[in-house]
């Protein structure tokens, strides 16, 4: 009997109609939950901002949020870590409480002042609402990561409006160096979908004014190179100081509910003393003057300090906006000394640190261009590349795995909360390793 072959193409429209489905249900559940979320937000920045006594009230509002955690929350405080570790080696169901609370968290953060961003509130509901219809539907380990990475992506789309980038995104923050290119299309799809849910419910995300984009140059390639160095430098320093103060709060406070109570104590008294309440929040309206005119240079360092206190002592939000606002001012600051104009070094800071502390280069890129334009492309690029070398095997998320690693050797597989470790074997001598 002939064997009849099926054309490679029409065997691929199964499996695109059974993605696009999965992809409709877990793009749509979590474009709902972000507007949701947005809606909370911008109505808790609201309320922070118009009413000051709110920020007294800090310390007794991470107290809360502490032992809140602490009594239901202990198996998914690692956030956006858990998602990461739970695709690469699955073990159990994401709790739905995950989501929850961290939703409840971040909006009581925000209320009271304290600084922290949104990236990954979004990113750990994406990810739970993704593992929820994956069990539901009794999908296998395979495609339950690969719809895990979709729910990532799609939170991180549908929170800053950048599709492309956010889908990219739940490809690239997994591995240092390696894309899962099997997973490409249901990423595309529920980023896309996430996306456009959002907007139809009436969500507005933040303008960014458009950079001048001179015609590119051996100096401006050589400014931008310098600009990436101190934008990676500064995104590893970033996260290096934000798990070790983390780290010294754990050793220092052993009931876990008096960490955010201290933290939250020190970024309050430090912002009625020093009077800067720019530093609390996401801190939107100084990452839009940034591209408008110059500020002081060492508006960077003080939501750098201010983030730092919030999310080490236990506080919950995400490290992405704060990055966004520590880049943008200061690539602003930069513009004191290299020749290129500071909104187009606000713009490049602006996604640059985020490259370097999160190990996503092209994600980044990709952002430039969606949210200042495709001229932007060629500068973007570089200076996310140099950043993302410049920051070292370091970043805020710890259970990221090394797929290729960036210069020095470091075996593949290896979480970069281990990789301190191996640092400081590398550097016993092989005679005094074994007495």
């Amino acid at each position: 009997m002939k064997r009849v072959t099926v054309p490679e193409q029409a065997a691929m429209m199964p499996f695109l109609g059974r993605w696009l489905v999965l992809s409709a249900i877990t793009g749509g559940l979590i474009g709902c939950a972000s507007a949701l979320f947005l809606w909370s937000l911008e109505w808790a920045t609201q309320q922070q901002t118009t009413h000051d006594f709110m920020l007294a009230l800090l310390p007794v509002a991470g107290l809360v949020v502490g032992w809140v955690y602490h009594r239901v929350g202990k198996d998914v405080e690692g956030g956006n870590n858990l998602l990461i570790d739970e695709i690469h080696d699955p073990k159990k169901l994401v709790p739905k409480r995950m989501a929850i609370l961290v939703f409840g968290g971040t909006v009581i953060t925000h209320l009271f002042g304290g600084s922290a961003g949104r990236e990954g509130t979004a990113v750990q509901m994406g990810g739970t609402i993704a593992d929820q219809v994956s069990h539901r539907l009794g999908l296998g380990a395979e495609d339950r990561r690969i719809l895990m990475m979709a729910g990532i992506s799609a939170g991180f789309a549908s929170v800053f409006g950048t599709p492309v980038a956010g889908a990219i995104f739940g490809l690239e923050v997994l591995a240092i160096g390696k894309l899962r290119y099997d997973a490409l299309l249901p990423c595309m799809l529920s980023a896309a979908i996430a996306d456009q849910v959002t907007l139809h419910l009436g969500v507005h995300h933040a303008v960014y004014a458009t950079p001048a984009v001179p015609h590119m140059s051996w100096q401006g390639v050589l400014s931008t190179i310098v600009a990436g160095i101190c934008f990676g430098i500064v995104g590893m320093l970033f996260a290096n100081a934000t798990h070790a103060l983390s780290a010294f709060f754990k050793r220092a406070i052993k009931y876990p509910p008096l960490r955010p109570f201290l933290g939250g104590s020190v970024v309050a008294v430090a912002a009625y003393a020093i009077g800067c309440q720019q530093y609390l929040g996401l801190g939107i309206p100084t990452m839009q003057a940034a591209f408008l005119h110059p500020l002081p240079a060492y508006e960077f360092g003080g939501k750098f300090a201010f983030t730092t206190m919030t999310l080490a002592s236990g506080f919950k939000g995400g490290e992405v906006t704060p990055l966004f606002y520590i880049g943008a001012t200061l690539g602003n600051a930069l513009g004191y000394i290299l020749p290129l104009p500071f909104p187009l070094l606000a713009g490049l800071g602006f996604v640059a640190v985020f490259a370097g502390a999160a190990n996503t280069p092209i994600a980044s890129t990709i952002m430039a261009m969606e949210l200042f334009g495709s001229e932007i492309g060629a500068y973007a690029g570089m200076a996310c590349v140099v950043a993302y070398l410049f920051s070292g095997h370091t970043g805020i998320y710890r259970a990221q795995r090394v797929g290729h690693a960036k210069h020095l050797h470091w075996p593949e597989g290896t979480r970069l909360a281990d990789i301190p470790a191996l640092r400081r074997a590398r550097r016993v001598p092989a005679s005094t390793s074994n007495p």
